[in-house]
């Protein structure tokens, strides 16, 4: 099928604490299907430390989703069936872009890099974590899968970054054979990985929350040692 290249707007919202110092760590929080940046910048903040800068992005894909009462909301998505490796280039191309930007201006530090990602956006985030294994500090996956194509993409590369992988106990979209299939094969292959399973559905549940708090507040104890 024949294809022009045409430019588009990504859009993301920022949050940038009052009181932090720059050059500032960042997280960078990708959204699930049928969601939005506003949704996800909620949820990062409910586990970012104060003085960490965010960055939610908003999936290119838009379409409505019904409400269950008749109505129907504009929803954003990431990946679909036709052609996603282009999506998943453009994916990539975002996150730089954003880590690149804010870090010319000295908003950010780009060696302290986060990128934490629900549901659809687990697995995207791996294939950049993969591509791109030197570009983040962290990594947190929540309710999500990993890169189909781990064992046979020539191009992806173990990731330095610490990763953190929480999955629930009663997921409606994935069964626990591939949950626990998907933490076996990233504590394999991952050299810093940690992970947890919840009493939860395919959801962000407080406790789920709470964990992800320790682990980016370990980015503060690790900065701390080193003053």
């Amino acid at each position: 099928m024949p294809s022009v290249s045409a430019e588009i707007n990504l859009h993301y919202e920022l949050f940038e604490p009052e009181d932090r110092r720059d050059p500032a760590p960042l997280l960078i929080a990708v959204h699930g299907y049928a969601a939005h940046a506003r949704y996800m910048m909620r949820e990062a903040k409910l586990v970012a430390p104060s003085d960490f800068v965010i960055a939610s992005l908003q999936g290119p894909n838009r379409f409505f989703r019904p409400t269950g009462d008749g109505e129907y909301k504009l929803a954003f998505g990431w990946l679909s069936d036709f052609r996603p490796e282009e999506q998943v280039v453009l994916h990539h191309d975002f996150v730089l872009k954003v880590i690149d930007e804010l870090g010319e201006k000295g908003t950010i530090d780009p060696s302290r890099v986060f990128l934490y990602g629900f549901s659809q956006a687990c697995a995207l985030n791996f294939r950049f974590a993969f591509t791109h294994p030197n570009s983040l500090k962290g990594i947190i996956g929540a309710c999500g899968g990993i890169p189909s194509d781990l064992d046979s993409n020539e191009s992806y590369r173990p990731t330095d970054a610490d990763v953190f992988y929480l999955y629930p106990d009663d997921d409606e979209f994935y069964s626990q054979d591939k949950l626990k299939g998907f933490e076996e094969r990233l504590a394999e292959y991952l050299p810093s990985f940690e992970s947890k399973q919840y009493s939860a559905k395919h959801e962000i549940t407080n406790e789920m929350r709470e964990d992800m708090r320790t682990f980016l507040n370990k980015e503060r104890r690790t900065e701390s040692a080193r003053l």
